[in-house]
């Protein structure tokens, strides 16, 4: 049998934090919002880009463009998720060419998903700089890609994860490691699947 063991890791008022953290360090390491894009992985690297750059915007007093990027057609692993991937719109209202680009997601794993976003980011044009911001950093990394700016490093195991839950989705802000517990039965018989 599977039971099932979570711990609330970050509430609504540490993920606030961690955000208004995030946008003075890219205000330090980019010295303005002048030329700076926001764009947000779907699904929840969209809310995070709209509050990182609204935040961007109200300490510098101007305007930060923000986009939204689907990269479902560039995963590596498509075939074995479906026959019929749902594809939703990329919605870039701006020029990348030449653009300081920070691209946000909710958790950085295996570095995948970043891998994909960065080939359906480059087919779009080409940015001056990509830098990479995260809300949960959770380690197993299986490429070389790591990001300039991590709301809270988790170190996990393979028989965990990490569910992060935004307001304008689910109705309230909170990250959980859940941990999934297998009998003794379930140990000896058969490795647990990767997440």
């Amino acid at each position: 049998m599977v039971t099932k063991l979570s711990v609330k890791i970050m509430d609504e008022e540490k993920i606030d934090r961690s955000l208004t953290r995030i946008a003075h360090e890219i205000l330090e390491s980019n010295k303005s919002v002048d030329n700076l894009a926001v764009i947000g992985i779907r699904t929840r690297g969209v809310p995070l880009a709209r509050r990182l750059a609204d935040r961007l915007g109200k300490i510098e007093g101007k305007d930060v463009a923000v986009g939204i990027l689907d990269i479902n057609l560039y995963r590596d692993d498509l075939s074995m998720i479906s026959d019929h991937p749902v594809l939703r719109k990329t919605e870039i209202p701006f020029q990348v060419d030449g653009k300081k680009i920070i691209l946000v997601d909710d958790v950085l794993f295996t570095g995948r998903t970043i891998r994909a976003a960065l080939d359906a980011l480059i087919d779009l044009g080409r940015p001056r700089l990509i830098q990479l911001a995260v809300l949960v950093d959770r380690g197993h990394r299986e490429l070389p890609i790591r990001a300039d700016y991590v709301g809270k490093n988790v170190p996990t195991s393979f028989q965990e994860t990490v569910e992060v839950k935004l307001k304008e989705l689910d109705g309230k802000d909170e990250v959980v490691i859940r941990k999934i517990e297998l009998s003794k039965k379930e140990k000896k018989g058969k490795a647990v699947p990767r997440q």
